[in-house]
């Protein structure tokens, strides 16, 4: 797990780094929203994380395939030679052959499967390949879908201190792509904000008509229409907002950083007992990408919180930029073991104040001509 000591000696090894770059790593550490006991890739564990090979993120999928999908097949009571239909979504590793044919030989899946590998996604994947999978089963009846999310991380961590303000559109606000050094990290736009929220009302608009009682919607349209009418007097007046919890009762949140779930909390007036599986998950497994959200649902399981005909909202943000939202129905009363098996019973926590800056809040002080690393 990745403590605070070892978060400070992974910077400590960059050399790369200089004083202003570690006053925003630690600005942007202390108001993650992450905990201590989230993890890394293994050649960072190894002192290679500045110089990682196609192996190491190869190396990483098949370890997680081979766990995760291998307990799912036991569970279940399945065998994967039932399996009709394969999508695996992982955004930023793009193997050949394919990581779904990876699965598909491991595991002696069929011949004639139909199989999926999506990549480039970003964090919104994994609803993506739900509707994949659920426009299939329009086609054809009686079929098993298996859809595999993670994401490789170890051929992708930026190791290099570098700020950078973009002009790009909506589409460029979020891209992979090398800097002026050649180094490949993530470019995020200033307009990032700007795109997340076009795309969030644009998704709301789309998907609300199909999930709200017409009473809720009866009443948004009359409350725009009253205000458009007196806009003179409702100046200062916040726009109305439409209430989700009319048709919901869990919300699955991607967790892509604090300030993601405290927008989408903010916009759609949700309590922090909404909130809160996306908060913990954060906080226990960091930004998971588009993974989060089955994380994030196996919170409410884990608390039992998921009872038969409870409806769930999950949404996610991704690069593009995209914007991908779905509702389910819970089928059974919900609290099956699962990832959080280990640890539910002490989240959520009394306090989530991350320790970073009590460790290194020394560094705000720090005059750049006399700054030195202290070796410990």
């Amino acid at each position: 797990m990745v403590s605070t000591e070892f978060s400070g000696e992974i910077i400590k090894r960059n050399k790369n780094l200089g004083l202003n770059e570690y006053k925003f790593l630690l600005k942007a550490i202390v108001s993650s929203g992450i905990g201590e006991q989230t993890y890394a890739p293994r050649n960072v564990f190894c002192g290679r994380e500045e110089c990682p090979t196609h192996h190491d993120g190869i190396s990483e999928m098949d370890e997680f395939f081979n766990d995760s999908i291998e307990k799912l097949l036991a569970r279940s009571a399945i065998s994967p030679s039932e399996i009709d239909v394969l999508v695996v979504n992982i955004s930023m590793l793009a193997a050949v052959p394919s990581l779904a044919s990876r699965i598909i030989n491991r595991y002696k899946m069929r011949d004639n499967i139909k199989s999926y590998n999506l990549t480039g996604m970003g964090c919104s994947a994994s609803l993506i390949s739900v509707n994949l999978v659920q426009n299939i089963f329009k086609a054809r009846k009686n079929l098993y879908a298996l859809v595999v999310t993670s994401e490789s991380l170890s051929p992708n961590c930026a190791w290099f201190g570098r700020t950078t303000v973009g002009k790009m559109k909506h589409t460029g606000c979020c891209v992979q792509k090398e800097d002026e050094q050649g180094r490949v990290g993530f470019h995020l736009g200033k307009n990032l904000p700007k795109a997340a929220t076009r795309a969030f009302v644009d998704n709301l608009k789309e998907i609300s008509p199909k999930i709200l009682p017409v009473r809720e919607l009866l009443r948004f349209s009359v409350s725009l229409l009253v205000q458009k009418m007196y806009q003179s007097s409702a100046k200062g007046r916040g726009r109305p907002v439409i209430n989700l919890k009319t048709g919901v009762d869990h919300f699955c949140v991607h967790t892509g950083g604090k300030a993601v779930i405290d927008g989408i909390g903010q916009n759609l007036n949700l309590s922090e007992y909404d909130l809160e599986p996306a908060r913990m998950t954060l906080h226990r497994f960091g930004n998971t990408s588009a993974s989060s959200l089955w994380y994030v649902l196996g919170y409410m399981e884990a608390k039992k919180r998921l009872k038969k005909g409870d409806k769930v909202f999950m949404i996610s943000f991704g690069a593009g930029f995209k914007c991908n939202s779905c509702l389910w129905e819970v089928m059974r009363d919900l609290g099956d073991p699962n990832v959080w098996e280990d640890c539910i019973g002490s989240y959520p926590p009394e306090n989530l104040t991350n320790p970073y800056m009590e460790k290194y809040g020394w560094i705000q002080n720090e005059d750049p001509s006399t700054f030195k690393i202290p070796e410990e």
